[in-house]
């Protein structure tokens, strides 16, 4: 009975296989009918019905640059990082190694050269041993069809947004199909235009799709350079890239490599001597994993990050935030920074350096702007974008505002309180409306009660300091505090504000017009971190920097004042190419008059004397000796945001430290910093010598020249030796 039913199974395979043949069969006349007369009807109304349907299948077919990886360089050549959906880099066929291309066609298609996109002998070959042997089955797909499958892929992967694997199962019409777009490709295309394509698109690995990008993976070398070994091992890994994982499956690897070797000797494309010697070459690979996004970027994570959002936010790049997402990761684009990785290096040294182990995650960041220009030099904070064990992380951004003017997130921590860096804003009115800057203030007044007449041709001054008024619930502060008591006394203006005596400067703003000091503020571009509204300064508690402003905007309205007033927009994308070397839009220099030269030049004379005798005066000796300097200090009622911003006329940078965590609540008083205790953080202790070492080490790669002096008409008589201040 056993036998009887081995039987029947055996004459069904049988009647099977048969029908099979004369399916393939007929199935490789049609295809030579279609190849040698198509759109002519045959004899055979059979024939010509068959003829007619495979002529009537969807040709509509164009080869479009594959999904490529998008790189961001620094303004000196270095990459910062890479997007992509698939790791891949175009390069032209006489760009890589000619043992790929020998390697590819020996296993894959050896006939490549002789067939027309489907290869009938090679068909029929295929059938053959399939209904003939039982050693496994053999494919007759030719490398156009291959290349047509991987093209189809990636086409529905571009639409869909996932991943399409390259095996999916294929019905005869879609055989059918892939057959006849492969014999219409190769009517477009030379033999050497689809090799190019393919090896350009297949599928290597999750991290390498495309030769270059899979001889960078495995051997850490270029398409070009590919050795015979190794050529032979990527050109077998194609076939099965689980089976032949060299990572995974080294014994498999090495197996298919040498079947590789194998062929390519069959067809005389090496010697023998070189199929002996690349036989028994050990793998040797170096892997070089793949590194995706601001996460593994090889520097500067959150200035990436940033690069990113202004890429994502722009509709000069898409339509949509869909499309933009698309040109970002499959685009292939190359975006030139104005970062500039030298002085990125010393950001984030000194950045590390401030806080230490810093298990308490006090936040401390550096960002520089170059005068003239508003181009972005660097930008560091102590953080780790990727969680790590015994590290502060975070993604949120120091340097940058929560959102840009349109409303769209830029992933910022929404500013700081600047303190006492907003002080030379007022000062600038007070020059604007042509008082010396030398000239005698009443620093001893504490109170500004409500009802105070103080000047404003636009708006209403908001606010009020008088304890008896807090007290009687009237809505006003405490009286005035300075950090020092003995400072509650007449001074020149020159004096209050290099030693940043906070009754200095509401004796100021009481002889100016707020629209003034408000037009002032504007013209430099600050504005709120949070959510881009203007710093409001007709409400009193701004004149002393009440509300968050982020590093970068600090740091760029400072730099107008080392540019002779002249205010630039900040930048940090210059240059953006697709695949195929079209520009696109990116950020241009964009700058315009915003405080008068004279101005400027006198703000830049008093800014000088806070490192040489003012409150930045213990900060460090030698910055002021090594190259014209001018900076201002800035500490936040609760000592929980110290700054200093200080620039020469090539460089200017915003130094942070403070309190960074969610809602920004911490005070900086009775701490202990890299096993330091301070009863009170000021900007000149932490942000100070951040700010000291970074610039004495960087200011040389940019003119830092003699600042241009103030009118002598400015000044009048000389001011009071300095005390120590804030």
């Amino acid at each position: 009975m056993a036998a009887k039913q081995r039987l029947v199974s055996r004459l069904a395979a049988n009647m099977g296989s048969l029908i099979g043949f004369v399916v393939l069969s007929a199935l490789c006349g049609l295809l030579a009918a279609a190849l040698v007369v198509p759109g002519v009807a045959a004899a055979g109304v059979s024939v010509s019905r068959s003829i007619t349907f495979f002529n009537n299948l969807p040709s509509d077919f164009s080869v479009e640059t594959p999904s490529l990886s998008t790189r961001v360089m620094t303004s000196d050549g270095q990459q910062i990082a890479s997007f992509y959906t698939e790791n891949r880099a175009k390069v032209r066929l006489d760009q890589m190694s000619p043992f790929i291309k020998d390697a590819i066609v020996s296993i894959e298609d050896n006939r490549f050269y002789e067939h027309a996109g489907v290869d009938l002998r090679g068909i029929m070959r295929a059938l053959t041993h399939n209904l003939t042997q039982s050693d496994g089955r053999q494919g007759a797909s030719t490398l156009t069809q291959q290349y047509v499958a991987n093209v189809l892929n990636e086409e529905k992967t571009s639409q869909d947004g996932d991943l399409v694997p390259f095996t999916v199962e294929k019905n005869l019409g879609d055989k059918l199909r892939e057959m006849k777009l492969a014999i219409e490709l190769e009517k477009r295309y030379t033999k050497d235009q689809i090799l190019e394509g393919y090896l350009n698109l297949v599928f290597f690995n999750r991290d390498a799709y495309g030769i270059e990008a899979a001889a960078r993976h495995f051997f850490s070398t270029s398409a070009k350079k590919l050795t015979l070994p190794q050529a032979a091992l990527l050109a077998g890994l194609v076939n099965g890239p689980s089976i032949y994982d060299p990572v995974r499956q080294p014994a498999n690897a090495v197996a298919r490599r040498n079947q590789v070797l194998d062929s390519m000797l069959k067809e005389g494309k090496i010697t023998p001597a070189q199929h002996d010697a690349a036989a028994a070459a050990r793998l040797d690979l170096a892997i070089s994993p793949g590194k995706q996004g601001c996460a593994a970027a090889d520097m500067a994570p959150y200035f990436c990050d940033y690069i990113s959002h202004l890429i994502l936010n722009n509709p000069a790049y898409g339509a949509d935030a869909a499309t933009r997402e698309r040109k970002l990761y499959r685009g292939g684009l190359t975006i030139t920074t104005t970062l500039d990785s030298r002085l990125q290096v010393v950001a984030q040294d000194q950045v590390n350096a401030t806080a230490g182990a810093n298990p308490d995650k006090w936040g401390a960041s550096l960002v520089s702007i170059q005068p003239g220009t508003g181009r972005i030099l660097a930008m560091a904070q102590n953080t780790v974008f990727v969680p790590q064990r015994g590290k502060f992380n975070t993604q949120l951004n120091f340097n940058v505002d929560a959102k840009d003017a349109g409303g769209n997130d830029l992933n910022g921590a929404g500013g700081f309180q600047p303190g006492s860096t907003m002080k030379p804003f007022t000062f600038t009115e007070w020059l604007n409306e042509g008082k010396p800057l030398n000239a005698e203030v009443d620093a001893s007044r504490r109170t500004y009660p409500l009802g105070f007449r103080w000047r404003s041709s636009c708006g209403k001054v908001l606010g009020a300091y008088s304890t008896q008024q807090r007290i009687a619930g009237l809505g006003a502060a405490d009286d005035l505090q300075n950090n020092d008591a003995g400072y509650y006394r007449r001074m020149p203006v020159n004096y209050g504000l290099y030693n940043s005596i906070n009754t200095a400067t509401f004796a100021e703003a009481a002889q100016l017009d707020f629209c003034g000091i408000q037009n002032v503020v504007d013209s430099v571009g600050l504005h709120s971190g949070l959510d881009n509204a203007r710093v409001n300064m007709h409400q009193l508690g701004n004149l002393l920097g009440a509300i968050g402003v982020a590093p970068l905007v600090l740091a760029n309205a400072f730099a107008t004042f080392a540019n002779d007033g002249t205010y630039c927009t900040p930048i940090a994308i210059v240059g953006v190419t697709d695949a195929t070397g079209k520009k696109l839009p990116a950020q241009a220099r964009d700058c315009r008059s915003a405080i008068k030269p004279e101005v400027a030049r006198g703000v830049n004379a008093v800014l000088q004397d806070v490192l040489k005798h003012g409150s930045g005066v213990y900060i460090n000796p030698k910055v002021q000796s090594r190259f014209p300097v001018a900076a201002k200090t800035g500490t936040s009622n609760t000592n929980g945001s110290t700054w200093v911003v200080g620039y020469t006329t090539g460089i200017a940078t915003a130094s942070y430290f403070g309190d960074t965590l969610e809602g920004q609540k911490r005070s900086g008083q009775n701490v202990t910093i890299n096993g330091k205790f301070y009863k009170a953080v000021d900007g000149y202790m932490l942000a100070g010598p951040q700010w000291a070492k970074y610039m004495m080490a960087v200011a040389g790669h940019y003119p830092a020249a003699r600042f241009t002096p103030p009118p002598k008409n400015m000044t009048k008589g000389s001011g009071r030796r300095p005390g120590p201040g804030r």
